[in-house]
């Protein structure tokens, strides 16, 4: 064969659809990058870090199905890590090349040497060194086939003098294969877990991304069950548009009435999610769980039984076992509660705060309603999530990208550029924590590079909002929490970005309506208030009393101006404590 190994690596990312890779070039990885400038069918992304080239990998493979990261050897690659285990973690088929020294270095301690396959075993299914010529394009077609079907990272191990080498006929198959399965349980379990819906009265639904897919059977369901549908939040999306049976999400960043339903039912049935959370998984009802994959069956709570399968196909072959129920008080009961829970919702919605303290629930509704049908979010980890999972509306087209399972900091930016990239006709929208984006506030310049005409919207609380209340509900007064910020909108004009603050809750609705007409990019800093609070969906005790105690310890401290701010930030929250 005629061509370099790089060049024949390129070929096989093109043929297995990939049409760009994030990263930073150097050294090791040159002539896979001048083997991408001389191929019309692939782009190499120029990130300013390599964790966010991962991160922007994972989003658009999170969107489109397969994308690729790369980083040079040594320090390059090693800043892969952090986004690669957001994507792992979130089952996004990502592929990444993390090119290493000369293999004759191998083992001598050479400048940047890593060992790769150490490095990576734990954020990986596929983790090899393409050590020959002869071995790259079976180990590529290996690294892409288990990154596509098993949903997750491969990690491809490219020594720099390999890619140079000429290439070598694969002996193998060249181009992958994207092949689905329809999977459901056995006609005796379909038929036991029949049995056991059709003898209980009060049914509760609780979805996650793996019942995504299968919105119209899960409503269907419901109708024949009357029964409330909650959801987690990467289930949001898929599940809570035209639903005339939803009740919210439970958990960390959920509502009461999601929470209420499933602890007040006889049976839950778990479908396509593996929810973290035990303590907001009733123990006491019975519990009925399917998946896709059967080794997470029973390792959040106590089932009745555990069900392999696919939610759409397990459904339809479930419908035929099941009895109509006639009585609806259940869901009634759920539906009303989950309309007290949207009517004080809109609290915060309605009174927008004041100058510099403008209630970020205010901003985040702002946002769904100029947001087109069809954006896609990003959010940061924290409380970006908590004003996202429950402003932000579901309409059946929209998407929402998180490091929901990983739950790193800084993911939403670089999420977008991603984003972006995949979906140039379909409008992005970043929601940053100001702590978020300061860890990568480099990769603006990439933004700009690529003119990606990104909304960033920054929720400036000038502290570490989540962190702040965890220490907070645990007793502790916080501490190392507050943040001293740069003047964002001014960063973003040194980046060549459109840069709006909005610091009076009254500019707050044209500032943003300023913003998503702008053709760009452009970011957005709203001064938030510091000391808003996301309350759970069931006060524990213990909560009460850590912030009670985390409130007296602040006073004896000489802080009750701050103790004084927080209490008249969330006066209307007093009603849920006092429930």
């Amino acid at each position: 064969m005629s061509k370099k190994v790089a060049e024949q690596l390129t070929d096989m990312l093109v043929q297995a659809g990939i049409k760009r890779i994030y990263a930073v070039t150097g050294d090791s990885l040159n002539e896979l990058n001048d083997a991408v400038r001389r191929n019309p069918d692939i782009k190499w992304i120029h990130v300013r870090h390599e964790e966010a080239g991962a991160y922007a990998a994972a989003a658009e493979a999170e969107l489109t199905g397969l994308a690729c990261c790369a980083g040079s050897s040594g320090p390059g690659h090693v800043h892969l890590i952090n986004g690669l285990y957001d994507a792992h973690r979130a089952g996004a088929s990502v592929l990444a090349i993390a090119s290493t020294c000369a293999t004759v270095e191998f083992g001598s301690g050479y400048f940047q040497e890593t060992n790769t396959i150490k490095l990576f075993d734990d954020c990986s299914y596929y983790n090899q060194i393409a050590a020959t010529p002869a071995q790259l394009p079976r180990m590529t077609q290996a690294a892409l086939q288990h990154a596509i079907q098993q949903k997750g990272v491969s990690v491809l191990g490219l020594p720099g003098d390999v890619s140079a080498m000429e290439a070598v006929e694969n002996v193998t198959a060249d181009k992958n294969y994207f092949s689905k399965a329809l999977i459901r349980p056995g006609d005796e379990e379909l038929q036991a877990l029949a049995n056991l819906i059709n003898k209980h009265k009060k049914v509760t639904i609780f979805c996650g991304i793996g019942a995504a897919d299968a919105h119209d059977e899960v409503v269907e369901l419901a109708a024949l069950l009357k029964a409330p549908v909650g959801y987690s939040f990467r289930g949001k999306m898929g599940i809570q548009y035209e639903n005339p049976y939803e009740v919210g999400m439970t958990g960390l960043l959920g509502l009461p009435s999601a929470y209420h339903a499933m602890h007040e039912s006889e049976m839950v049935i778990l479908l396509g999610t593996d929810f973290p959370y035990t303590p907001f998984i009733p123990q006491d009802k019975v519990l009925v769980q399917i998946d896709t994959r059967p080794e997470r069956l029973g390792r959040r709570a106590k089932l009745e039984m555990g069900l392999h399968g696919d939610a759409k196909t397990t459904l339809k072959a479930l419908f035929p076992l099941l009895k109509v129920k006639e009585d609806d008080s259940f869901l009634k009961a759920q539906l009303h509660i989950y309309e007290k829970v949207k009517d004080h919702l809109h609290t915060y919605v309605e009174d927008k705060g004041k100058k510099n303290a403008i209630h970020p629930e205010a901003v985040a509704a702002e946002i769904d309603k100029l947001a087109t049908s069809d954006a896609i979010f990003t959010v940061d980890t924290g409380m970006c999530c908590v004003w996202a999972s429950r402003y932000i509306q579901a309409t059946g087209k929209r998407s929402m990208v998180g490091s929901f399972t990983h739950g790193s900091m800084a993911n939403a930016m670089p999420h977008a550029i991603g984003a972006a990239l995949a979906c140039p006709d379909r409008q992005i929208v970043a929601m940053c924590g100001d702590g978020g984006i300061s860890m990568l506030l480099g990769d603006l310049a990439t933004i700009k590079q690529y003119n990606l005409p990104i909304k960033i919207v920054v929720f400036n609380n000038r502290s570490l909002g989540m962190v702040k209340l965890e220490m907070e509900v645990a007793g502790l007064p916080d501490s190392e929490t507050d943040m001293v910020n740069p003047e964002f909108a001014l960063v973003a004009e040194a980046m060549g970005i459109k840069g709006i603050t909005i610091s009076d809750p009254e500019n707050l609705e044209s500032g943003l309506q300023e913003a998503f007409l702008y053709n760009g990019p452009v970011l957005i800093n709203v001064m938030t208030d510091p000391n808003a609070l996301a309350m759970p969906p069931k006060i524990e005790l213990k909560m009460m009393t850590g912030m009670a105690l985390s409130m007296t310890k602040l006073m004896l401290g000489g802080k009750f101006e701050e103790v004084l701010d927080t209490v008249k930030s969330n006066y209307k929250h007093l009603e849920d404590l006092l429930d």
